[in-house]
C-alpha cells in the first residue's frame, strides 16, 4: 500500500486514540483533510486489515486500529464496549472471546460483539 499524506495523518490520529472513532470524529479532528479522502483512507485501511470497523448500535460506524498480529480473521475477534453515557466505543482486547460453534457449512465472516454500559469515567 502506497504511503500518502492523508493516510499518514489518519493513521497517526487513530493510533493516538484510546477509543474507536467515527468518520465524524476523525473529520472534526483533522479539519484540514477532506471528508471523502478520510473515508477512502478508512476503506483502504480496512481492506488491508490495518483497522477494523465496529457497529456499536449508535448509528455510526466506528474505526479502530487492529491489534498487532491481527488478520481480521474469526480467531482475531474481540468484544467492544459502548458507553451509554459518553457514546465512546472501546476495544476489549484482553477479554477472552468465546468460540461460537456454527452448524456445518456455516462460515463466520464478521461478528459484532458489543457490551453496553458505563465506562470508567462515566461510572465515577
Amino acid at each position: 500500500m502506497k504511503n500518502t499524506a492523508v493516510r499518514t495523518v489518519v493513521l497517526r490520529h487513530l493510533l493516538s486514540q484510546e477509543k474507536a472513532q467515527s468518520l465524524k470524529d476523525i473529520e472534526n479532528a483533522l479539519i484540514y483533510t477532506d471528508r471523502s479522502s478520510i473515508f477512502r483512507t478508512l476503506k483502504t485501511f480496512e481492506e488491508n486489515k490495518i483497522i477494523h470497523s465496529i457497529e456499536d448500535g449508535s448509528g455510526m460506524i466506528k474505526y479502530a486500529v487492529c491489534a498487532e498480529g491481527c488478520n481480521c480473521d474469526p480467531k482475531d475477534l474481540h468484544y467492544h464496549f459502548y458507553c451509554n453515557n459518553c457514546n465512546k466505543t472501546f476495544c476489549l482486547f484482553d477479554v477472552p472471546f468465546q468460540n461460537i460453534e456454527l452448524p456445518e457449512n456455516f462460515k463466520i465472516q464478521q461478528a459484532n460483539m458489543v457490551v453496553k454500559g458505563l465506562c470508567n469515567n462515566c461510572n465515577k
